[in-house]
């Protein structure tokens, strides 16, 4: 329960004191500042304090918005400020410099000082104290302090004339989303959020019921026969219903959590890598072995996502093509094509959903890997011409950021460390690029289980530690972290699929997974302004240029006996999976973590 404080005596006929109650605050009534701060003082530390001066008029939503969010530690309306426990310190400090001694009434006897708007006042003072307020967008919503009747018949007339509810609803979608959700999903589903807002479910509870509704139909896909790919498609696309309707939950309820930013950060990855598997089950029940292409198509995806995560890092300034997509942006068709044809999840899900109803897992697959390619390129190609065309320099954080997305572990350290200051002239971008290449090209064109495979690893080490030797300020250095990225996925994809057993390649779809949910952790901790993962946790699972190399040696060791590789890779995943988990979970369910809920990528 939170304590909710009204600056003065209520105004008659004022609905004020319901709403602060219907919104879960206890409410008691002050007389001026140094009444207020005894209050104030009373409540317990731990819990959320609002001021709201009693004139206030305004619709439940305004002051829902203003008081109740989570994310903030201290937010404020006109007539209405909240602070959370870690702002009350300088909200004690604003009471006291508002004033809160004793002014002399006639007769000798103290009364309290008179702050016209208080909660306003303080919110200044706040602002002052370096304290940021949040001020949220109303809108249409009335939020008002009127002075006298004339001014508070109007404020009345103007809350009548708008229903704060459509606008609650409307409000719980997203502004910009794909055309699958915004146009065959969002319609109901911001019904379906107020449904389960309405009987007290949580977006948690939601988002794990959407999770468990996956699982579902990757057990479905996995059976093979065409009832189990019908339902699977049907299921598939009643999990992205809930998919979007624990967010537009948060968004209505104000519901937002460090459990659900976890939640909602990796699950949808989980839900749409473990349909993968099902669709491979299936197809290797009729005796098609597909899962090539099911590791192609999460190697493909994973890289295109931190192609995105690292170029919005990377903080890209506007430039031509920023232009070109302003003038698209007025032609109305071309938003929507655009965001089409990136295939983004709505579109993606539901492609998958049909072609998995309709036809067959290779099929699927294939749709997937080309229309995933076209779109990876298409926005690849636009960010490269922003980058090119930007002008602003590179921020120390942004540096920071993609130094931490690059994932390097101690081998790529010790050598940064040695090359500290004389990395030469050779940029970055040019050094992860070639030694991608070199790890790729090596891993082709060796034999599987060749040693001088484990000496390309060897060099790929070396360039990683090249290439982190130096800040990654260059215009295009945000591709380092995706060029790692498909070295080491594109490594165990092709060393799996060389090897002689069939278990292989589920195993290195199981390391690659686990070693993707380590790398979006890193991406959503980075987000919430906490930072990337510790630094014993990379070391312990060796970075990617420790574990591409672990896999060169597995290979060697296991040349002519592929069973025992595909145990190597199994054990590998189990090992880096319970480690990165284990950790994630304490990060995301504790004090430290950021209290968000992920708006998600388009994408």
């Amino acid at each position: 329960m939170s304590t909710a404080i009204l600056t003065g005596p209520p105004v008659p006929g004022s609905s004020l004191d319901a709403d602060l109650r219907s919104l879960g605050f206890d409410v008691e009534v002050a007389t001026g500042p140094r009444e207020t701060g005894a209050l104030l003082a009373a409540v317990p530390a731990g819990q959320r304090v609002a001021l709201v001066d009693p004139r206030f008029v305004g619709h439940v939503h305004s002051l829902r918005l203003a008081l109740t969010d989570p994310r903030f530690p201290a937010a404020a309306a006109p007539g209405a400020l909240t602070a959370q426990p870690e702002a009350r310190a300088a909200l004690t400090r604003a009471l006291g410099a508002a004033g809160t001694a004793e002014t002399p009434a006639p007769g000798g006897q103290a009364t309290d000082t008179v702050v016209d708007n208080l909660p306003d006042t303080l919110a200044a003072a706040l602002d002052a104290d370096g304290v940021a307020v949040h001020r949220p967008q109303l809108g249409t919503l009335v939020a008002a302090v009127p002075d006298g009747p004339e001014a508070r018949h109007q404020a009345r007339t103007a809350v009548e004339a708008v229903d704060d509810e459509a606008v609650r609803l409307k409000s719980a979608v997203k502004a910009h989303d794909g055309f699958f959700t915004t146009f065959f999903i969002s319609p109901y589903s911001r019904y379906i959020a107020r449904w389960c807002a309405r009987r007290g479910l949580t977006p948690n509870q939601v988002t794990t019921a959407s999770l468990l509704t996956a699982l579902l139909a990757a057990g479905c896909a996995a059976t093979g026969d065409r009832a189990g790919y019908v339902a699977a498609g049907v299921l598939l696309l009643v999990s992205f219903v809930l998919d979007c309707t624990d967010g537009q939950l948060a968004r209505y309820s104000l519901q937002y959590s460090t459990m659900g930013a976890w939640l909602d950060a990796t699950f949808d990855r989980a839900k749409e890598y473990a349909f993968y598997a099902g669709l491979a089950l299936g197809a290797a029940r009729n005796g098609d072995d597909v899962w090539a292409l099911a590791l192609g198509a999460m190697v493909l995806m994973t890289c295109r996502h931190v192609v995105d995560f690292s170029f919005n890092e990377a903080n890209a300034g506007s430039g031509t093509a920023t232009a070109l997509s302003n003038r698209l942006d007025s032609v109305g068709w071309t938003v929507w094509a655009r965001r089409m044809i990136i295939l983004p999840i709505g579109e993606r899900w539901a492609m998958i959903a049909v072609l998995t109803a309709a036809t067959n897992p290779r099929i699927v697959f294939w749709a997937l890997i080309v229309g995933c390619a076209f779109g990876a390129c298409y926005t690849t190609a636009g960010r490269v011409l922003r980058s090119l065309t930007r002008r602003a320099a590179r921020t120390e954080r942004a540096c920071r950021a993609l130094a931490d997305l690059a994932d390097s572990g101690p081998l790529a350290e010790l050598q940064a460390r040695l090359l500290h200051g004389r990395a030469g002239a050779v940029g970055p971008l040019f050094t992860a690029a070639l030694g991608a290449a070199v790890m790729i090209g090596g891993a082709l064109y060796l034999p599987f289980g060749d040693p001088r495979l484990i000496a390309v690893a060897v060099i790929y080490a070396m360039t990683a530690g090249l290439a982190g030797a130096r800040p990654l300020k260059g215009a295009l250095d945000w591709l380092v972290p995706p060029l790692f990225r498909a070295a080491e996925y594109v490594t165990v994809l092709v060393l799996a699929a060389k090897s002689d057993s069939p278990q292989a390649l589920p195993a290195a779809f199981g390391l690659v997974a686990a070693v993707a949910y380590h790398h979006y952790d890193t991406v959503y901790r980075i987000r919430g302004g906490t930072g990337a993962p510790p630094a014993w946790l990379v070391r312990t699972i060796g970075g990617h240029e420790g574990r591409t190399l672990v896999v060169a040696v597995l290979a060697a060791l296991s040349a002519n006996r592929g069973n025992d590789f595909a145990s190597a890779l199994t054990a590998l995943a189990v090992a880096v999976g319970l480690v990165v988990l284990v950790e994630s979970i304490r990060f995301w369910v504790s004090s430290g973590a950021p209290a968000v809920h992920d708006e998600g990528e388009t994408a």
